[in-house]
């Protein structure tokens, strides 16, 4: 439990929560709460899934621009550094997680949402990255994870203009996967990443490392990639129980 970040175990799922009033401000505290939680929910056998959540107000407004208005470079790096390895952290960890979005999330606070396997948006959330309004680019991967999600050409168009989308602009787009009222958000990335906790984790494991293979080695070597995860999970006991019960036409029990 840090000052800013604190992390929630309940039914299978850790909701890592940003508090940092007024607007979640992410810099090198934020940054490294954020690595500990992250790997606390990896380290956990009870947690299956995780949800990154800043609150009802607001998710993430990014970095905290007051302070590092005069800095270096080199004295922007440890903050950057730490947000961007909570992103890395998140998209490397063999986890689902769920961004919850409510409010904003721009700049540092978008980058974290990316760097989640999945998001969901309220329908009063705004998303962007305004960095080029401040004389900089985003930092902690949001150029690459957006170029990942919707291309480079969308991606020059939102960071070269500093734009911010409205959540069904970012959905339309396939920044948001989902779109609730907002006073639904929390609740929905709750139950969805619950039913992954309850599932057969190897295999969404495998599916997580699968899909990342495609993004890092498209072609051949991420075809031979996933036909090997595929063929490891022969002999699990969840291959055997999603197969007897399918065989059976019942539900399966997966361990969870």
């Amino acid at each position: 439990m840090g000052e800013f970040v604190r992390s929630e175990v309940d039914d299978g799922v850790a909701v890592i929560r940003l508090d940092r009033p007024p607007a979640n401000a992410i810099d090198l505290q934020v940054g490294i709460e954020l690595q500990e939680a992250i790997r606390g929910a990896e380290e956990a056998d009870e947690v299956g899934a995780l949800v990154v959540w800043g609150g009802p107000k607001i998710f993430a407004a990014g970095a905290d621009v007051r302070a590092m208005a005069t800095w270096s470079g080199e004295e922007v790096r440890p903050s950057v550094d730490a947000l961007g390895d909570a992103c890395d952290l998140l998209e490397r960890i063999p986890k689902v997680s769920i961004a919850a979005v409510r409010g904003y999330a721009l700049g540092g606070g978008l980058e974290l949402a990316l760097g989640c396997d999945l998001r969901y948006l309220g329908e009063g959330a705004v998303v962007g990255q305004p960095e080029i309004r401040l004389g900089v680019i985003p930092g902690a991967g949001g150029t690459q994870r957006l170029n990942q999600l919707i291309g480079p050409g969308l991606t020059r168009r939102l960071v070269y203009g500093g734009e911010q989308l409205d959540a069904h602009a970012a959905q339309r787009l396939g920044i948001a996967e989902r779109v609730l009222p907002d006073e639904e958000v929390l609740a929905a990335a709750i139950a969805d990443a619950r039913a992954f906790a309850r599932g057969p984790r190897q295999a969404l494991t495998a599916a997580k490392r699968a899909i990342r293979a495609a993004i890092d080695s498209p072609g051949p070597d991420g075809i031979r990639r996933e036909r090997e995860l595929f063929l490891d999970l022969f002999g699990t006991p969840d291959q055997r129980e999603g197969m007897r019960a399918f065989l059976e036409k019942r539900e399966p029990r997966f361990g969870g």
